[in-house]
Parts: structure tokens; C-alpha cells; sequence
């Protein structure tokens, strides 16, 4: 996506007084979201080179570590709506999906040992450079949550689609230790919806008002030095 589309071309749940405040703040930067998108596809070529080897390793490691697919792929929602399958390496035993809920949680006894280490590094998003390089995804931008999540936001959270997704955000960094939320399995969802969604998007939505292509440098490069911290 190098610009923004036309309001009038926008899913109608999403024209409301609340987004468009958001919508003229972006259509004021057109030309930063061309140079974000041409970096997303300069860096993640320059990535793809870089990476491919390792990810071969580690597509052979996940494989040997437990039965199941290398990649995992689930459906997310990203620009305007528009659904896409976001690629991780699998780090959860096969079939997780129906032996819990869509959060992990602390402890989850579906995380793979291999899985928790590549979590933890975040080696497990290694594939999404290709989301960014087709478009469906950004480095930087709001983590692409599932219909499921994006049925709770409010008015103003629908902000937050008016660009891609993304692998990182100021979000992402605060947020990445919130292990005591979802100790317990029965408030795991509650506690997301209620608790770490609203905060998170404060920040993604903030991240609109500071938005150019150096503050998305800043923040890979925060993002790379929090996951080595």
C-alpha cells in the first residue's frame, strides 16, 4: 500500500467520526507512506537474502523437533479489513488450536521446548518478511490480531486498519512481557479484550501523530534491542 484509499472506499463500519480524525492525519503524510512502503520492500528483500539459510535450519529443526507442519498460518485482518494468512514458524504442538484458546498462556503447555526458545527470540516471525514484501504486513504498524479480536474494537481501534499490520510496534515492545494476564486459562480472553487490547492501541493509535519513516527506524531498531535485552 503506498497511499491511503478513497474514504468512500472504506468498509462502512469503518467511516466514522473517530477513524476519520486518524484518516486526516495520515492523508497529510502521503509521502511518508510511500517511503514506508519502499522500505518495507527494500528491507525485507535485503532480509530474505540474509535469512533464508537460517531459515532453512530452523524450518529443518521445527520439523525434527515435533510431528506437525513447519509454518504456521492463520488468518488475520490487516488494511481496510482485508483478511490474509500470516506466516510464523510453528512453535505450539500440532492441532494447538483445538487443545486451547487463541492467546498463549503463561506456561502454555502447547508451546514447544524449540517453540519457547524461538518465541522468546521472536525467530518465530522470521516468515512474515514475505507478508511484508507482498503487502499484507508493514515492519512497523499495529500486530494484526483475528476477526475474533477485531469484532471487540471500538469506533476508534477500526483506526488502526487504515494501514497494514505490522511485525513490530512501540505496542508490541511495551507489551511483550504480560505473562501475569493469562495465568489463569478461564480470564485469559477477558483480560486481553479488557485489559492489554485498549492499552495497546493507545499506543498504535498514537503511533499515527508520530509517524514517518525515521520513527519507523527507530523503532526496529528499539525492537531489536528489547528482544536482545
Amino acid at each position: 500500500m503506498f497511499f491511503l484509499c478513497k474514504w468512500d472506499e472504506l468498509p462502512e463500519y469503518m467511516k466514522n467520526d473517530e477513524v476519520r480524525k486518524y484518516y486526516d492525519i495520515l492523508s497529510q503524510k502521503k509521502l511518508a507512506l510511500f517511503l514506508k512502503r519502499l522500505l518495507d520492500i527494500m528491507i525485507s528483500c535485503v532480509l530474505i537474502l540474509i535469512l533464508i539459510i537460517p531459515m532453512v535450519i530452523i524450518a529443518i529443526i521445527v520439523k525434527c523437533d515435533s510431528k506437525g507442519s513447519v509454518l504456521f498460518r492463520q488468518t488475520r485482518v490487516t488494511t481496510n479489513g482485508k483478511r490474509f494468512k500470516i506466516l510464523k514458524f510453528r512453535t505450539m504442538v500440532d492441532g494447538a488450536e483445538n487443545l486451547g484458546g487463541l492467546i498463549t498462556e503463561a506456561n502454555d503447555k502447547r508451546v514447544t521446548k524449540i517453540g519457547e526458545k524461538m518465541r522468546k527470540y521472536r525467530i518465530d516471525e522470521f516468515p512474515q518478511v514475505f507478508n511484508v514484501l507482498v503487502g499484507d504486513m508493514s515492519f512497523v504498524g499495529t500486530r494484526p490480531e483475528v476477526e475474533r479480536y477485531v469484532n471487540k474494537y471500538t469506533p476508534e481501534m477500526y483506526a488502526t486498519l487504515l494501514t497494514p499490520a505490522g511485525i513490530t510496534s512501540m505496542a508490541s515492545i511495551s507489551y511483550k512481557d504480560n505473562d501475569e494476564f493469562f495465568t489463569d486459562p478461564e480470564l485469559v480472553d477477558k483480560n486481553y479484550i479488557e485489559i492489554i487490547l485498549p492499552e495497546k492501541m493507545k499506543l498504535d493509535l498514537d503511533y499515527y501523530r508520530r509517524f514517518n519513516a525515521f520513527y519507523d527506524l527507530l523503532v526496529m531498531f528499539r525492537t531489536v534491542g528489547s528482544v536482545l535485552h
